[in-house]
């Protein structure tokens, strides 16, 4: 099954969450935060939103930084996804 987005809506999925930190102590499962950085999966076709023209800025294979609790998730064919407005996306990561 597959998402096609409305409006100004995005489908992301969030990347695998770091093992280890920066002076190499393992987390534990329950130690880990959810990553803000996450990838975009669809697109949303833009358009007349609420009166105002949204042009979509980001694509499929755009790495993001979100908002830490924005969005709906969603779970597809076991996948884990979140459904975000553009506007909850707060940069494009290079």
């Amino acid at each position: 099954m597959t998402i096609k987005p409305l409006a100004d809506r995005v489908v992301i999925k969030h990347t695998e969450a770091e093992e280890t930190t920066k002076s190499g102590i393992i987390l534990a499962g329950s130690a880990k935060e959810k990553p803000q950085v996450c990838e975009v999966v669809a697109v949303g076709p833009g358009g007349l939103v609420d009166g105002n023209e949204v042009v979509m800025n980001v694509k499929v294979g755009d790495k993001v930084l979100i908002a830490k609790y924005a969005g709906t998730e969603v779970k597809v064919d076991d996948e884990e996804c979140v459904i975000v407005r553009q506007s909850d996306i707060l940069a494009i990561v290079d």
